[in-house]
């Protein structure tokens, strides 16, 4: 069941399927300067506009998404950007190039810059503990004194991840930091550092503590003035007003249809880990001067000798001969025999994707206000037309289809649904059982006691015992955690009673 910690809501866990990763290029050094409007430029961008866009229109009808911004860069320009759809389904404003995101953990690769620039300065050793900057810094036992920063931009820190980010209690002052890490003192260790990758924001919170302490400036200013001002990246921000500002993207998320979560995943606590926000243009910038190694247009942000150090392999991710690895907080893998450089993010309401390929000088970015959404798929599917193949059919979900019968018809109407579906378009659709948990569990998360009580009716009808079973062990380990939750307890009531 796809699960949403209500007090965290930052880990959506959609079985079957992990975090995507991708990345973002800059085209002009003065982003704020860009149009709103589409950009397509030459041959490639018609190519794009002509072969890609029909494909979009297909995901968002598919996958019954608000809407998504893309960018797409070849040879240092923005070849196509667009907004589709709206940034609110409510209000029905549209997205464009400009609408900004939240970025999440695409944050992450902006940490790894900035330390990479106090490296430079002498001010960082990779190989020195933590602790050299924070003293401060303690977890449960003893062997956090050898955590190293590499170590913790390469996710083999030992560290556990975050449990609870608590999106529903956002902190907005520069203290939230090093308040979070002082806090971590009854954390216990996963592993002994160096030993495996294991993936935490939790040590990004660190180590944004730590570029706030060697420079002297909060993290979130310092990351403004040193990377993103002079990657011409004006717009962006890691900082969020009380309120969300008028061209900012609102979340989405789905029970039995797409619908506006009236919360935001956003506290400064978890600010280097999370909360960069940025749009399709910007996120070109960031492209741009990055597969330039960090200079480009007169602006510097490193030398061209510390990309050795952050694509590099660090770590192996999964069995030996499968092509994924990370270096410092970006990941490293292969695509049609390309090398490719990425990142990706998911938090609630929100999922993005950011990939290049820097042999290639290539880059796409997409952005989308609905988790989970196939970000990754649009993405490919991009790198498939600037490589020049044909992008690859959608595995359509069926489970989008059978759910608005549900919301509009009722439970026999959408097993009616899944059984047409099935019968006519077997090819077409995915029939996998898991795109069911995660409207479950966030009708549970949510409280949402008739689309939860509808949910489960149609899970027995649909599910095999083994995923019966699952999505019950988990209403009933939610119960305990939460008692008054009435959604839950229908649902457990009506499993119970089948």
């Amino acid at each position: 069941m796809g699960i949403v910690k209500t007090t965290g809501f930052k880990k959506l866990i959609i079985f079957g399927t992990a975090i995507t990763f991708i990345f973002v290029f800059f085209s002009c050094n003065k982003p704020q300067e860009q149009p709103a409007e589409d950009i397509i430029k030459g041959n490639l961008g018609i190519d794009l506009q002509t072969k890609l866009e029909s494909f979009i229109n297909e995901v968002i009808e598919a996958y019954d998404l608000p809407g998504l911004a893309i960018g797409i860069v070849k040879d240092n320009e923005i070849a196509y950007a667009k907004g589709f759809g709206f940034k609110n389904i409510e209000t029905r404003d549209p997205i464009t190039t400009t609408t900004l995101f939240h970025m999440a953990s695409i944050s992450k690769p902006f940490v790894a810059t900035a330390i990479m620039q106090l490296v430079e300065k002498g001010k960082i050793d990779l190989n020195a503990p933590v602790i050299t900057y924070l003293p401060y810094f303690k977890l449960d036992g003893e062997q956090y004194k050898e955590i190293t920063i590499q170590q913790m931009l390469s996710h083999v820190s030992g560290m556990p991840d975050v449990q609870d980010y608590e999106w529903d209690k956002p902190q907005y002052d520069p203290g939230a930091l090093e308040r979070y890490v002082r806090s971590l003192i009854g954390e216990k260790m996963i592993g002994k550092p160096g030993e495996r990758f294991a993936y935490s924001n939790m040590a990004f919170e660190c180590l944004g503590d730590v570029i706030g302490k060697v420079s002297g400036m909060p993290f979130a200013d310092y990351v403004k003035k040193y990377i993103l001002d002079p990657s011409g990246m004006k717009e962006s921000t890691f900082l969020k007003a009380v309120g969300l500002a008028e061209n900012w993207a609102s979340p989405h998320l789905s029970t039995v249809k797409t619908l506006v979560w009236n919360g935001y995943p956003y506290n400064r606590m978890h600010g280097p880990s999370s909360t960069l926000h940025s749009n399709a243009v910007e996120m070109c910038s960031w492209a741009i001067i990055n597969m330039n190694h960090g200079t480009y247009k007169g602006q510097k942000i490193l030398d061209s000798s510390s990309y050795e150090e952050l694509w590099t392999q660090k770590a192996q991710i999964g069995s030996k001969g499968r092509s994924k690895s990370v270096g410092l907080s970006w990941f490293i893998g292969e695509y049609k025999g390309e090398k490719t450089v990425s990142h990706g993010g998911g938090d609630v309401g929100f999922n993005t994707t950011f990939i290049m390929l820097p042999e290639k000088n290539i880059a796409v970015v997409v952005l989308c206000n609905f988790i989970p959404a196939p970000v990754e798929k649009v993405s490919l599917a991009a790198l498939d037309v600037v490589l020049g193949y044909e992008p690859q059919e959608l595995d359509l979900p069926a489970s989008v289809r059978v759910l608005k019968r549900l919301a509009d018809e009722g439970v026999e109407a959408a097993v009616g649904e899944w059984n047409t579906l099935k019968q006519d378009f077997p090819e077409k659709y995915d029939f996998s059982e898991q795109q069911f948990f995660n409207p479950a569990g966030m009708a549970v998360e949510l409280d949402r006691v008739e689309d939860a009580k509808n949910i489960m009716k149609l899970c027995l009808e649909l599910l095999s015992e083994t995923s019966l079973n699952y999505a019950s062990d988990y209403v009933k380990r939610y119960l305990k955690t939460h008692p008054e939750n009435k959604a839950a307890a229908a649902m457990l009531e009506i499993f119970n009673n089948r």
